[in-house]
């Protein structure tokens, strides 16, 4: 007798780490920390313009987003603006504060047919000359944006193939931008590389993120929301661009048939312990939270030693470092959180504000995405449910 199936079940460990390893064959994400980025930064250091503009949405952006707002405080004095959304009040404003006459597009679209991309690129040409010596495109070497930047000899920069857009902020889609910004784009690899390089060697990250990753799909059913509590408004852009990555690439059918993902949720502290943390603490047990914090900020701003009549009893807090109030709020969240014994939490801290730690988050985040793909027998990287509502606007705007 014979036996074979297809449908869902939990695999070990080891049959996991073998699919991904498999994997690295036909996903390009896992061999962009060893790319050669000489050509980016040669280019970087050529452009003279102070606006750096990207025409992008999605993965196009949010993922430089991620990397720029982490390490604002590092960046040269180019100013970089973000032109995503078609709503018309947003687009004026934000064009408002460039100087079109000495800025440089960035047009960004892995199928170069983004209708939010094109859309704004076309409003800008109407405001703006724009040609080879101020516009560059970043796309698939086939796309139909591949052929106008061809046709206007406009320098272009390859997405690869085999690189989802969520996946793609370590390749020239974001290397180019924060290049051009001053970041140290090697150091921005490097990080990557530490994560990599450690988990396909089974050291310190195969452990982490294959423990985790089974745990959120061994009690799926139970713990359906995934909560990223992060205490610093500089991981503002990695919340954002981490629930991009988890809602749209773990929001799938699987191969029973069955529907799988976790919901992502992006939480700044210590903001949303006067929100959002009240539910996580009384509400349905539903949730798992990731707490990041930062060790250092090397920020020593001071509360003041200044006594305020009928706030004496909030003289504690003078002289206290705004870091040092920041983590123990993080830390006092985390403890009560912990006492509940009810809510699974880990604990992430980012050693320095710098390039290799924040594409060290970034990367992880990735991987873990990949193995999570892989417990529940998804693609990870296609996005089918999108499409339908691309091809009804399609319709709709041709009639």
């Amino acid at each position: 007798m014979k036996y074979s199936r297809n449908f869902y079940q939990i695999k070990s460990n080891d049959e996991i780490f073998e699919r991904i390893k498999k994997e690295r064959k036909t996903i390009g994400y896992y061999s962009l920390p060893s790319q050669d980025t000489s050509y980016i930064k040669a280019f970087a250091k050529s452009v003279e313009q102070k606006h750096i503009v990207i025409i992008g949405i999605g993965g196009s952006s949010l993922g430089t987003y991620a990397v720029h707002n982490f390490l604002r405080h590092k960046t040269n004095d180019k100013k970089l603006h973000y032109l995503e959304s078609t709503d018309p009040l947003d687009i004026k404003k934000r064009v408002s504060k460039i100087d079109l006459n000495d800025a440089l597009f960035i047009i960004i679209s892995k199928s170069g047919t983004t209708i939010e991309t094109i859309s704004i690129f076309k409003y800008l040409h109407s405001l703006a000359s724009i040609d080879k010596t101020n516009c560059v495109c970043i796309t698939e070497h086939d796309s139909k944006l591949n052929t106008y930047a061809k046709a206007n000899s406009m320098k272009t920069f390859e997405i690869p193939k085999d690189v989802g857009g969520r996946f793609s902020v370590f390749s020239p889609v974001g290397l180019l931008p924060l290049a051009i910004l001053g970041l140290d784009i090697d150091e921005i690899l490097n990080g990557c590389k530490e994560v990599n390089n450690s988990f396909f060697e089974k050291r310190e990250y195969f452990d982490k993120i294959l423990q985790k990753g089974r745990f959120l799909v061994e009690n799926k059913n139970r713990f359906n929301i995934n909560v990223v509590f992060s205490y610093s408004s500089l991981l503002e852009g990695f919340n954002k661009w981490y629930v991009q990555l988890w809602g749209e690439s773990l929001g799938k059918v699987n191969i029973n048939g069955t529907r799988q993902g976790l919901t992502p949720i992006g939480l700044i502290g210590p903001i949303d312990q006067h929100s959002f943390l009240q539910l996580i603490m009384e509400g349905n047990r539903d949730k798992t939270v990731t707490f990041i914090k930062v060790e250092d900020f090397e920020e020593d701003t001071t509360i003041p030693d200044i006594k305020l009549q009928g706030l004496e009893e909030l003289d504690y807090i003078n002289n206290l470092k705004f870091k040092d109030l920041i983590n123990k709020q993080a830390d006092s969240t985390i403890q009560a959180v912990e006492e509940l014994q009810d809510i699974p939490c880990d604990i992430i801290t980012i050693d320095k504000i710098d390039e290799f730690n924040i594409s060290k988050l970034m990367y992880t985040f990735q991987l873990l995405t990949s193995v999570i793909g892989k417990f529940v027998q998804i693609n990870t990287y296609d996005q089918p449910g999108v499409e339908l509502g691309k091809v009804i606007l399609k319709d709709k705007l041709k009639k």
